[in-house]
């Protein structure tokens, strides 16, 4: 089948250009401005629209196998393709944990079956993530994208040693989420103004960057590849910034809740809680100075969905999570594309480029590549309704914001998974 994108601006070689693209089989064919229309192709006219690489997302939660009343592999794919992703990465806090084949084959028969879009899954970096005893990387190395414990820190620094060295041998990345259990005192939100000002016990940004802390001196020793997952404070992004320039094999990311609010702007309803949890508004703006700056290579969701009963307690007794498939570019695109604080080409680089450079997963648009696209109107402004999202899981802080950007098609190897044009 051939398929003819006519009049886009296309995102190609790092910059943007107005062309067509041709797609046969699912491959992309030409790219070339005027090319002519003949009978046989399927024409789709994208003028005033923007054609990107489909966007690559490395920290989802899909929930499945363990938790469905949250969130299916179907489901959280859908909702992927609704917000332009062609490539998601699955996180492994699942029942049962992928900390062997025999447990991930599991995940793996479900992403077969369900999964509309590219899903990689995750291994675990400790048998059930319990921190105690590593996974079985050997076992499960062909078949992950990554090993991680999301969810958990691993909080041995000999465990994290042996995962870092058991992960080198086998060319693996560790992927970490940085959390020191014995600095968190039973907090659940930011210790910092609103905390303060409303009761509240607070996470200290310590609990974060203290893990990074130590796990670069790690990475440094074993010349382990290692990311930081959702980065949230300050003293995380100075660590990781002196790391880089002194060689460390590291990467990392933020999500856009740390990048588009502070913890002045929290309020009393679950939506608002996440793990880590919205900082300072300086943290707020050494995160975007990273991004500016190159010491944050990506920007993920880290989607998190729970049932709404979960999320309905309020900011001290709800579950941690949001969800963010569905909003994420469209909220990127009006708090830092649209007041200047980055291009439109620094965001294609944090929310494609990088992940895909990093993880080795997704395309761009080139001649010869998989035809893995998502269209965009950034012209589109709308009130976020999460009611109508395809996720099950409806909590996101910027439900009723006004954004930019609607998503109008997404497509997967040249197969079109979701379409409104």
């Amino acid at each position: 089948m051939k398929q003819l994108l006519k009049n886009a601006t296309i995102y190609t070689n790092n910059k943007f250009q107005k062309s067509d693209v041709e797609i046969t089989d699912g491959i992309i064919t030409k790219i070339e401005k005027n090319i002519e229309e003949k009978e046989f192709y399927v024409t789709y006219n994208l003028q005033n629209l923007y054609l990107l690489p489909g966007l690559i997302d490395v920290h989802t939660h899909l929930r499945e196998p363990g938790f469905i009343y949250k969130e299916t592999i179907k489901t959280g794919s859908m909702a992927g393709a609704r917000g332009g992703y062609t490539s998601i990465c699955a996180m492994p806090n699942l029942n049962p944990t992928p900390d062997c084949k025999e447990n991930l084959q599991i995940e793996l028969d479900a992403i077969k079956k369900d999964a509309v879009i590219n899903v990689y899954p995750y291994g675990t970096i400790t048998k059930g993530e319990k921190g105690e005893e590593l996974a079985n990387f050997e076992e499960m190395k062909n078949d992950v994208i990554a090993f991680s414990d999301d969810g958990r820190g691993v909080q041995s620094e000999e465990m994290m040693l042996k995962a870092m060295e058991e992960a080198h041998k086998i060319n693996k990345m560790i992927v970490a989420h940085c959390e020191d259990n014995s600095l968190l005192n039973g907090g659940y939100i930011h210790d910092g103004i609103y905390a303060k000002e409303h009761g509240h016990k607070g996470i200290c940004s310590e609990s974060e960057w203290g893990p990074i802390k130590r796990d670069i001196e790690l990475s440094r020793k074993t010349r382990c590849n290692y990311h930081v997952c959702h980065i949230s404070t300050k003293e995380s992004v100075e660590l990781i910034r002196k790391a880089k320039k002194e060689g460390v094999n590291i990467t990392c990311e933020t999500a856009p809740h740390y990048l588009a609010l502070d913890d002045t702007k929290l309020q009393e309803h679950g939506r608002f809680k996440m793990n880590p949890p919205i900082r300072a508004i300086d943290d707020q703006e050494a995160l975007i100075q990273g991004l500016q700056d190159g010491t944050i290579d990506m920007i993920i969701t880290d989607h998190a969905p729970h049932s709404e009963e979960e999320k309905s307690k309020g900011l001290k007794e709800s579950a941690m999570g949001v969800v963010g498939l569905e909003v994420a570019f469209p909220i990127l695109y009006t708090k830092l594309v649209k007041t200047g604080k980055i291009s439109l080409e620094k965001l294609i680089e944090l929310m494609n480029d990088n992940p895909r450079k990093i993880f080795k997963i997704g395309t761009q648009i080139k001649v010869g590549e998989i035809a893995d696209l998502t269209v965009y109107d950034l012209g589109e402004e709308y009130t976020i309704d999460s009611n109508k999202f395809v996720s099950m899981g409806k909590a996101t802080p910027f439900d009723k914001e006004e954004v930019f950007g609607r998503c109008k098609m997404t497509m997967v190897n040249g197969n079109i998974i979701f379409n409104e044009i």
